[in-house]
């Protein structure tokens, strides 16, 4: 099977490298940033001059774009290049009620497609140790999970199209809860004297132990936002979120909180930095 990779970006960089790395056969790579596809060439991968070209050449199709609108525009470009001899995933983190969209022209064309957002950061995407969560016909999912597991750990089939990406909103809602909970309270702490290291031990020996707590304290105690995934990228999400819960008649007040420190953070402009920046809006730097 020749695997196609659309955009080579923080994570599609390292997810493509994975495949590269694990794939049997040929794996073509497009980006509009030439380094990025030079750097991917320098690894194994063979170059492609645009989308339709690598659709052409690939019997597996998978996309890792920043936006909604970006997904539409790839698949939309490389629609007459489908037929019932390709697969298609998209694993970018976009609006479900897109992907839902995307899914009925592509399979119009005979192809499948499957939606398989990813959970983790940059360090995992290296490590081939991402979440994956699909949505899709279940056969799809099954004959391509082997290519998913190039590039996770962990994959979870959650039912029809575009409810990979359901809970993939979900769960970065919930992180940016847990995350404004650590911010305001790690805040609290040193206004009174308590370091950042003594506060994440003292929160693991008690019930708001976490994995973000967890893997960002020392960032935090550092100043250190080197990005790993971006404030811009989880605000997206978080709006994301926004809309899906009123298209399902849900009230989010503490996702409006979050999205409200996330949308002061990108006015304070730190849209490129980590998204663990959002601390310094709550310490109202």
């Amino acid at each position: 099977m020749k695997i196609g990779f659309i955009g080579l970006g923080i994570m599609g960089e390292s997810m493509s490298e994975n495949i590269v790395k694990k794939h049997d056969d040929e794996v073509f790579v497009f980006d509009y940033v030439a380094e990025k596809v030079a750097l991917l060439k320098s690894k194994g991968a063979i170059p492609c001059d645009n989308a339709v070209e690598l659709a052409k050449k690939s019997d597996l199709i998978i996309s890792m774009v920043p936006k909604s609108e970006h997904s539409k525009q790839v698949y939309t470009e490389i629609l007459p290049a489908l037929d019932a001899t390709k697969i298609c995933i998209d694993m970018s983190t976009i609006d479900p009620s897109v992907s839902i969209e995307i899914s009925k022209f592509v399979k119009a064309t005979g192809a499948e497609f499957i939606d398989a957002p990813v959970v983790k950061s940059k360090a995992a995407a290296i490590s081939a140790t991402l979440g994956i969560y699909v949505g899709g016909d279940i056969a799809t999912y099954e004959k391509v999970k082997p290519i998913l597991l190039y590039m996770g750990n962990n994959t979870i089939h959650l039912g029809d199209n575009g409810k990979g990406l359901v809970m993939k909103v979900a769960h970065n809602a919930l992180v940016s809860q847990i995350q404004n909970g650590v911010n305001e309270t790690i805040t609290i702490a040193l206004k009174n004297n308590i370091s950042v290291e003594d506060y994440a031990t003292a929160v693991s020996y008690g019930g708001g132990q976490n994995f973000y707590l967890d893997s960002k304290a020392k960032p935090i105690a550092e100043n250190n936002f080197t990005t790993a995934f971006s404030v811009e990228n989880m605000a997206k999400d978080i709006d994301i979120c926004v809309n899906l819960a009123a298209e399902c008649a849900v009230n989010v007040p503490g996702v409006e909180v979050a999205k409200a420190v996330y949308d002061k953070s990108l006015e304070l402009g730190y849209g490129k930095e980590d998204f663990s920046a959002t601390i310094k809006t709550v310490r109202g730097e």
